[in-house]
């Protein structure tokens, strides 16, 4: 099950390619992206709070450091595991999240993964991360995409998620409704 952004490629951006599989139960949402930066910007862009509010839904101020602890949007992350500058991983809200990074010549490979419980949703959250991942290159890069126009292709990335995954686009749809209504 795989979804490419070939607007962003065709932008000069890295292709993105979402997976999901389902992993006793759970569901695993994997996002691979090849960056052509070095390993060390990039581990700074994952890692460093300042770096991360610039694409990333949310930071926290966290070292990062095994163990560390942050109460955020009403539920707990923890950092289960860190080994700078190749692999970070934590908890939130009992949702595992991680990046691993591997050097490849003068690029880097990126792997976002996220699991989850929740089946349904899997469309709108892989939609979601794939627009947020789609920022990470140009803030690389010293630009800035807005989240909002990283979100401007949300309903067609949606909607190519839940064929491809195989879910009822319903859910994600009337999110998108609702927050199309809550800005006009």
């Amino acid at each position: 099950m795989t979804n490419e952004n070939p607007e962003l490629a065709a932008a000069g951006g890295p292709m993105i390619h979402g997976t999901m599989e389902l992993i006793d139960g759970r569901v695993a949402l994997h996002f691979d992206l090849s960056l052509a930066h070095p390993i060390e910007p990039v581990w700074r862009a994952v890692s460093v709070p300042a770096e991360l509010e610039q694409w990333f839904p949310a930071a926290v101020d966290w070292t990062p450091m095994k163990g560390e602890t942050f109460e955020a949007g009403g539920a707990t992350l923890e950092v289960t595991e860190v080994d700078a500058p190749h692999h970070l991983a934590w908890s939130y809200a009992g949702q595992l999240q991680s990046f691993k990074l591997t050097q490849e010549g003068d690029a880097c490979r990126l792997t976002f993964t996220h699991v989850f419980d929740d089946l349904p949703l899997a469309a709108q959250t892989a939609a979601g991360w794939e627009t947020y991942l789609s920022r990470l290159d140009p803030h690389l890069r010293g630009e800035h995409l807005t989240e909002e126009m990283a979100h401007e292709q949300w309903a067609e990335i949606h909607e190519r998620y839940a064929e491809d995954f195989g879910v009822d686009p319903e859910p994600g749809r009337k999110f998108a409704e609702a927050l199309r209504s809550a800005q006009q």
